[in-house]
Parts: C-alpha cells; structure tokens; sequence
C-alpha cells in the first residue's frame, strides 16, 4: 500500500457501523414526530451546524428555517423583502440604507419583533467581544439606528455594493439572546426566531427536530413537522434513504445515479457557486514555492475529475467563480499542462529522484492532504489530485479526520476544502483570498498574500460601479493564475434525491453550504402536497 493510499477503514466498514448506530438512535418516530405522512419530513445532511445563533453566523446566507432576515432570496436568487417591507431605500452616495419594518411579527416566544432586535443583532455582530467569524462581512457598517418601532437605518463607512445581500442575515430576539453569554449562552442550541419553525430538540451529531410555527407571518407550513438527520458518510445516507428511514438526502451524484429508476423518488440538481480547492499552505516549505504550486495548477485534469469524479455534475474550477458567472476573467481557463509542468519544476531546481520524485536541496517535494472522513467526493478528488501531482513528481500523502482533528494541521498540511457563495464576488474572493482573513476561522487556509490581490480586492469591496468592480475582479484572477495560493479543482452541482409527494419543488443556485437551509427544501414552509 501506497503512502498517497487513504489512511482510513473501508467505506463499507464504515457505513455498517454508523448505520447500526443510527438506526437505534436517530429513526424517524423517534418521539419527536420525525417521519411518516405528508405533514412530515425527514431528511439526511452531511453536516450539522455549530451553532443556531445568527450572532455566531447562523444562517447567514438566508433560509435559516428558524430565523428571517431583513431580506430573502426568491427561487432565482433575487432579494425580496422578508422582515422588512420592501427593499430598502439607498441614498444617492451609497452610505445610507433604510428598512422598513413589517408589524405585527412575533418571534416564537409571542414577544414583539421590533427595529431594536435588528440593532441588537448587528451591534452584537460586530462587538469584538463576540466570536463571529463572518463579522468582517459587515465591516462596512459604521452604525445601525433604529428610528421608532419600525424603521431601520443603517450608514456605513464606504459605499459597499454588496451590502443589501448582507441584509438576509438573520435577526436575533434581544429579549432572549441578550440574558446569556452571546459566545457560550443557551441561545446559540435553544434559538428563539420569527421563522416558519421552531427548534424542539437538537441530539447533537445526530438530529435537529423542527415543528411549524403557527404564529408565522408568512402563514402556518403544510409540512407540520421537519427532522434533519445528521449523516456525514455519504454511502450511510444513501442506504438510510433506500430503507426508507429518510424522506430525501443531499447524495454524491454517483450515488445519486443509483436512484434514478425509483418511480417512486426525484433526482434534483442544483447549480451552485461551491468549489472544491486544495489549500496550499505558504508555512509549508514545498508548498509555498510558487514554482510548485503553478505546476500543481497545471497537472491536475480538471476535466476528468468532472467527468469521473462528479458523473458530470459540475464544471472545471480556476478560481472561486464559477466560469459561468458575469464576474469571471475571461483568458483565466487553464488547460491541463504536464509539460509545462514539468519544466517549471526543473527551471526552479526540483529534480527528479530515483523514485521518480522531486528533491531540491536535500528536500523531497511532498506533502499531506486531508479530506474529512465519510466525504466520500472530497476523498475521491484528493484521491484524484494525488495521482495528478505524482506524474509531475510531487508525492501527496491522503489521509482523513474529523474537523477537530485536521483544523489544528492546517499551518503546513494541505486540506481538500469547499466554500462558495452566489450573491457576490465579494462573498467568496475576499474570505478566502485577501492577507487580513488569513487564518481567521475557515477563511484563507492557505494564508495567501498578495499585495495585488489585496488592492484590488479593496477596491472592488469599495466601490459601487460594476465597471470598477469587474475591472478589479479580473486583475485578482490574474493574479491568482500567476500565483496560485490553492489549486481549484471542479464547481459541483448539488444533487438531492427525495420523497415524490409534493408538488412545485425547486432549487436556488445554491451556496457551500447545503444542509438545513438549501436544496428542494430551501423554500420548504410553503410546499404543497399533490393531490
């Protein structure tokens, strides 16, 4: 067995376990009115929140379930009003946005939402005693005033284009939040919100169990109870739909193909802004070599991973944006070039050993890569890197482990990391690219700096017209192409396999993040069953 060989049991061994364990723990009927009839809804994720609190970024990209923002998205992804009454008023210099507030919402407690509750939630945000790791999202926010019970200012310090998209971030009860520690209370797991359900128990690594909010403004949901089942290996939660113990799963696309001749299930695909990347860590001695990381960006075949990998689910990555966004730099595509490759590899004195790989100056070109256990996709393309990166002769090592495992590793191991998100180029390029995020929770885990990169990234977050924005936003591509801090592998669509009991289902391009608050359930509070 190769070292590059994955560090793990067998999938099969793995899911037997696991299901063992969920099936005694975590069926549907459980007590908490998980599963069984339209009124109900079970579904399988692959990972659990760390917190429900929209103070620690909860739900931050909208359809949080428990919790509105100011704003939402509708099915194609343009902002409407939620919390607020229409979209909100901006004065000529892009500094001033003013909401106005729906009356008569209640949070689940029966208390009054009101304009303080918005205050409170974004001056808790950005109190820099609360450990959200989102707040420089809002940074551009200088103050937010509330003006009566129902109006809401907020003026910012430059005018950020981006800054209504911000405003789908969920708004926090005061009355609630504000009796315990914002970083460690009791509302981070027992959340209190104006949304479409309610939280009843949450058996952490397990479940979240929901029921419908019958005081919501948006009207009671027909689906009366929701359970999330937590199921990180993806092979356990295709068997757990198959059995039935779920009502509809978020599945790999292989797997997903294997329901496709169920009459009585529907395959959803959903166009997404998340990529997968491998990071490329400027502490470790190999990889912060630039010769090294652009032959890593020309030897892996995108293409491939595509068509094998991600059953044709998805499209070749070369940066954060995906090559169909109005945003990416044309001329910024690169084709596979071992080649060239090669010749960088030599040019910069990185030899070929007798085991075909590279050494320079004692130091052999190798290096760890991690993908989380039971992600089966992300093994797959670790898996597929590697084998790329070895016929330039540069040795990576996969192996797996949970979050608090290979969190701490990520100074000088590389990880085979996903992010992504579609309102904004801001949204993506800055966390993950600019030197000020760097090591700041998940964000730019490879510690890149560029000084053009930052400009430019400045910039574009300053500045309200697109021409300035777009000019800016190809001058990082660029950049990125010459340096690559991460070699950016595939944009995969997400692929949900679920019940055929309802009618009208649809999908969002969709974030990173697809568990609770995407998929055909993103806009679950007002399906309808069929007739």
């Amino acid at each position: 067995m190769s070292a590059r060989t994955v560090r793990t049991a067998t999938a099969a061994a793995t899911a037997a376990v696991v299901l063992v364990g969920a099936a005694a723990c975590s069926a549907p009927g459980g007590g908490d009115g998980s599963g069984g009839g339209t009124d109900t809804l079970t579904v399988g994720v692959a990972q659990e929140p760390e917190t429900l609190s929209p103070l620690l970024g909860y739900g931050k990209e909208g359809n949080s379930k428990i919790f509105d923002g100011l704003l939402t998205h509708d099915a194609k992804m343009n902002l409407r009003p939620a919390l607020a009454t229409r979209l909100p008023q901006v004065s000529k210099d892009g500094r001033t946005y003013t909401y106005d507030l729906r009356k008569g919402v209640t949070f689940s407690d029966g208390k009054p939402f009101t304009a303080e509750d918005v205050v409170y939630t974004y001056e808790t945000i950005l109190d820099e005693r609360t450990n959200n790791p989102s707040k420089s999202e809002l940074d551009a926010v200088k103050n937010v005033t509330a003006e009566g019970k129902h109006r809401v200012v907020f003026r910012l310090s430059y005018p950020y284009a981006a800054f209504a998209e911000r405003t789908v971030l969920p708004i926090a009860s005061r009355a609630v939040a504000s009796r315990t520690d914002v970083n460690t209370g009791s509302y981070n797991t027992e959340p209190v919100g104006t949304g479409p359900y309610i939280l009843t128990r949450w058996r952490k690594g397990e479940k979240l169990s929901f029921k419908a909010n019958p005081h919501y403004w948006g009207g009671k949901p027909k689906v009366e109870r929701f359970t999330v089942a937590v199921i990180e290996d993806d092979d356990v939660r295709a068997t757990r739909l198959r059995s039935g113990d779920l009502d509809g799963a978020v599945l790999p696309p292989d797997l997903a193909e294997t329901f496709e001749k169920d009459e009585d299930r529907r395959t959803f695909s959903a166009k997404t802004a998340d990529y997968r990347a491998v990071t490329l860590p400027s502490g470790n001695p190999v990889t912060k070599d630039r010769a090294v990381r652009r032959a890593l960006d020309l030897a892996v075949d995108r293409k491939a991973m595509v068509d094998s990998v991600l059953n044709g689910a998805g499209r070749p990555a070369y940066g954060p944006l995906p090559t169909d966004s109005p945003w990416f730099a044309e001329g910024t595509r690169r084709a596979r070039d071992l080649p060239r490759a090669r010749k960088l590899l030599d040019d910069a004195g990185w030899k070929p050993g007798r085991d075909g790989i590279r050494t320079k100056h004692g130091r052999r070109a190798a290096f760890t890569l991690w993908y989380f256990s039971g992600e089966k996709l992300r093994q797959d393309l670790a898996l597929a890197y590697a084998a790329d990166a070895e016929k330039a002769g540069i040795d990576v090592t996969v192996r797996a482990g949970s979050r608090e495992v290979v969190r701490p590793r990520l100074d000088h191991d590389a990880l085979l990391t996903g992010n992504g998100f579609p309102a904004d180029p801001d949204f993506d390029l800055y966390p993950t690219l600019h030197s000020s995020q760097a090591g700041d929770g998940w964000n730019n885990l490879a510690h890149y700096h560029d000084k053009t990169v930052d400009e430019q990234l400045d910039t574009a977050r300053r500045s309200r017209d697109p021409e300035v924005r777009k000019t800016a936003y190809d001058k990082v591509q660029r950049a990125l192409e010459k340096d690559p801090g991460y070699t950016f592998l595939t944009h995969i669509d997400h692929v949900y396999v679920i019940d055929d009991e309802w009618r009208g289902l649809t999908t969002q391009v969709e974030s990173h993040d697809h568990a609770i608050g995407a998929g055909p359930w993103w806009d679950l509070q007002d399906w309808q069953p069929e007739e």
